[in-house]
């Protein structure tokens, strides 16, 4: 497993959940980190995955950790071949583009009824805004993910459909890692909150007509640079 490229100095590939008191199981908690890590391209489409290093670094026992993977088998992200290994999963561009779409019909719905709300307050809105442009001159890129998928997630929650959101993450984890591919590149993130600050006025004001338009945009924005990303990372893509 190597260090995400795109996050130079991040953290590292995996933390312990084993000695975490929390009532949630190992399992759950094993499943969470490893799908983040391979959201987040800590750990690198394409490679390998032992069991005892992963035991080791997770400070778990192999059963929680078969049941994980189990899970990230079901979801795409993970292959399990007999006599071979484990490995992650190389980005696909067509389970890309199912994933765009789902989130794409998914937010459009989310923000048509947001928009129907008598009363929207967008100040948490706001605040991720101005934490996307903090984290923008501080070229922080987990820092500015974590808020972009906040804004998205509260739009939903302003709808009063939070569970789509949640319904989603499993395929659109095909999604966050495609993206996770742009965002070193500082124009792009420029752009990318400039798209949120449209779709945050736009719900302020009630215009589902100019959201919707904002809200595809957005969705369409990340699969345009494909060809540049295959080129430029061909060991990640399996077309």
């Amino acid at each position: 497993m190597k260090s995400d490229r795109n996050l130079p100095g991040g953290p590292p590939a995996l933390a312990s959940v084993g000695r975490l008191r929390v009532r949630q199981r190992t399992s759950d908690r094993v499943y969470e980190e490893l799908a983040a890590a391979i959201r987040d391209l800590r750990i690198e489409p394409g490679a390998s995955l032992s069991e005892t290093d992963l035991a080791e670094q997770l400070q778990v026992s192999r059963t929680p950790l078969r049941e994980a993977i189990a899970r990230l088998v079901d979801g795409g992200l993970v292959s399990v071949v007999p006599q071979v290994g484990t490995r992650v999963e190389p980005i696909r561009l067509h389970d890309v583009e199912q994933a765009r779409f789902v989130r794409e019909s998914l937010e459009l719905a989310a923000f048509a009824a947001a928009c129907e709300k008598p009363e929207r307050d967008v100040a948490g809105l706001r605040t991720l805004l101005a934490e996307q442009e903090r984290c923008h001159e501080a070229h922080d890129l987990g820092g500015f993910f974590a808020a972009d998928e906040a804004l998205h997630r509260q739009i939903f929650e302003m709808s009063g459909y939070p569970g789509a959101w949640q319904l989603m993450q499993p395929m659109k984890m095909h999604l966050d890692r495609f993206r996770r591919l742009s965002l070193p590149d500082p124009e792009t993130v420029r752009v990318l909150i400039d798209e949120h600050t449209a779709i945050v006025d736009a719900l302020e004001s009630g215009d589902a007509i100019h959201g919707h338009a904002h809200i595809s945009r957005h969705a369409h924005r990340a699969l345009e640079d494909a060809p540049v990303f295959q080129a430029r990372y061909p060991d990640y893509f399996a077309d």
